[in-house]
This record gives C-alpha cells, sequence and structure tokens, in this order.
C-alpha cells in the first residue's frame, strides 16, 4: 500500500503534474480532432515521462559512468582532482563557503588516494561567476581539514570549464615536471573530462568518484516508473555529456 501511495504522489508533484497535463491537454486535442498537433504533444509528454522515471535515467547514467572503470592499484606522481561547483556564505567547521556535493564527493576520493600513495593534489578550479566562492580557497581548507600538509596541496584558480581545467593543468603539469597524473572527478564526468585532457596531449589514470547509479541493475518495482524529479536531472545530466564529448570531438573545444 504505501508504493502505491508513492506512485500516486509522484503525479500531484514536479514533474509528475506536469506529464498529467500534458497528457490531459493531448486527450483534449484529440477529441476536438486536432490530431497532428495531439500527436506530436503526445510523443513529447512520452519522452519527458521515460526521461523523468528512475528505470531508464539509472540505465542511462550507469552506462556513461561504466566509461572508465576504477584502477585497483593507482599510480602516478600527481592526483589531479577536478572541481565541481561551490556555494558562497554558506556555514562550514573551520570558515564559510563550501563545495558542492559533487565537488566534496571527489575531494574525499582525491584525499582517500593521498593517504594511500603520498603524493601532490593539484586542485583545479576557480570562480566561475561573481556571486560564487572559489573553488581552490574552499578546498584547500578543506584538504588541509583532511591531514594533508600545504606543501602537496597545488591550486589552480583561474579555470571556469572542464576546458580551462585542462588547459591551465596541463600547463601547471609540464611546468612542475609531473608525467604520470591521477585524475579525480565524478564518475558520469570522466568521459568528458579525459577527452578533454587529451586535447591538450595529457595522458590521465581516470579515478572516477561519486557513482549516481548502481553499478549492476536493481530488481524491477513499479516504483521505478514514477516521475521523478531527481530521476529527470540524472537524465538530463547523461544527455548533456554526451553532447559535450560530440562537440569537443567535432569542434576540438
Amino acid at each position: 500500500m504505501i508504493y502505491f501511495l508513492k506512485f500516486g504522489a509522484a503525479f500531484v508533484t514536479p514533474p509528475g503534474i506536469f506529464l498529467l497535463v500534458f497528457f490531459l491537454l493531448s486527450a483534449k486535442l484529440f477529441r476536438r480532432r486536432e490530431k497532428g498537433i495531439a500527436a506530436a504533444l503526445l510523443v513529447a509528454t512520452l519522452a519527458f515521462y521515460a526521461l523523468s522515471t528512475p528505470y531508464l535515467s539509472a540505465a542511462m547514467m550507469r552506462n556513461l559512468e561504466a566509461a572508465y572503470p576504477l584502477p585497483q592499484n593507482p599510480s602516478g606522481d600527481v592526483i589531479v582532482l577536478l572541481g565541481g561547483g561551490s556555494t558562497k556564505g554558506t556555514p562550514d567547521l573551520d570558515g564559510v563557503d563550501g563545495l558542492s556535493e559533487g565537488s566534496s564527493t571527489r575531494l574525499l576520493a582525491a584525499a582517500r588516494l593521498y593517504h594511500r600513495l603520498h603524493v601532490p593534489i593539484l586542485f583545479t578550479g576557480g570562480k566561475v561567476f561573481e556571486d560564487s566562492a572559489s573553488e581552490a580557497d574552499v578546498a584547500r581548507r578543506n584538504l588541509l581539514g583532511l591531514g594533508i600538509p600545504d606543501q602537496d596541496i597545488i591550486l589552480e584558480m583561474e579555470s571556469r570549464t572542464t576546458g580551462e581545467n585542462a588547459k591551465y593543468t596541463a600547463m601547471l603539469l609540464k611546468e612542475r615536471g609531473f608525467k604520470r597524473p591521477i585524475l579525480v572527478t565524478s564518475a558520469y564526468h570522466m568521459q568528458r573530462s579525459v577527452l578533454n585532457f587529451e586535447k591538450y596531449g595529457v595522458a590521465v589514470t581516470p579515478f572516477p568518484a561519486g557513482y549516481r547509479a548502481n553499478a549492476e541493475p536493481r530488481l524491477f518495482h513499479y516504483m521505478w516508473l514514477a516521475p521523478q524529479a531527481s530521476a529527470l536531472e540524472d537524465s538530463v545530466c547523461v544527455i548533456r555529456e554526451e553532447l559535450r564529448c560530440f562537440v569537443t570531438k567535432m569542434t576540438g573545444f
């Protein structure tokens, strides 16, 4: 009974409520014999619905995150940690400003990797917007709080995009003589990140973190067909990553 109620509740909050409205509008257009518009709306609504279901979004995300497996025995001479967003003015244990959920997961993975390998961490990520915090400053404070010595923290503070992450990091790696970087970023973001680093002649060892989907398909339950905002977000994330990879491959940017 509890799952049935949750399934129904999914259609009274976004995106489910919009799907319901679109279905009803499509039916009304059919009754008015505006079949062309009705059919187009119905197809768009069905696509929107499919992308909003955990069943499809998890399959899409799982496929993207499987592009690079986690190395069992990673080795390298520097850990390159990609930023992924920040919050400004938010409270923290030892100051203000914080990293986004995705950035925090990446940072934790890099810190754990550091304590195994004891090689420097190069964090790349600056201030993307005027009203956002400097990711590099926040990352440095968090890394120090996790026991990383200051002398083993290198900051690249100018980049605002994945392409700039790769460009400016490639310059720093060359200046400091690093030859075997281990790249830490979110699993869904790894394919595009590797592509950008390759564009600047940098071969990396991918170390994906922060998986958003189970590695194996979950047992089917009708709840996986209930529209959810988080599922739609994951679907959009996958589509965005694939499109950006395509554009990078086609244009070099």
